[in-house]
């Protein structure tokens, strides 16, 4: 067998309805596997215990995780996503910030024709390149 390495997004109860604004949003998206804590097991019922995605083509997975941790998403990690277009760039960068943050606003930074950092409503960072 072949050793895969595949990033993970680690929520505490918003992995689907991040999962569902990623795969609206992006091209070449769609959630290949989505499953539920059921009664009994060791997450909330209901929330995702294991779920693949795809995103441009690529393949991670997320869940729910049980436990709540003192810890978060960080933008030292981000989605680097290169735009086909500046209106792909510009809806992109308001789906994603909407009830998010601006780390870098839209704007021309020397290092490409438009570029824009956010972190979405689930703490998780993407950074919008136009080449």
């Amino acid at each position: 067998m072949a050793t895969t390495v595949t990033p993970f997004l680690m929520f505490q109860g918003a992995c689907e309805q991040a999962l569902n604004l990623y795969v609206s949003l992006l091209p070449d998206a769609a959630i290949t596997r989505l499953e539920r804590w059921g009664p009994g097991q060791a997450g909330p019922e209901g929330q995702v215990s294991q779920a693949t995605f795809t995103l441009g083509g690529r393949e991670y997975r997320a869940f729910d995780s049980p436990p709540v941790h003192a810890f978060t998403f960080t933008p030292s990690w981000s989605f680097f996503v290169d735009c086909a277009d500046e209106a792909e760039l510009e809806r992109l960068y308001a789906g994603l910030l909407e009830g998010g943050e601006a780390l870098m606003p839209l704007g021309e930074y020397g290092f490409s024709k438009k570029f824009g950092w956010v972190n979405d409503r689930f703490g998780v960072a993407w950074q919008l390149n136009l080449p």
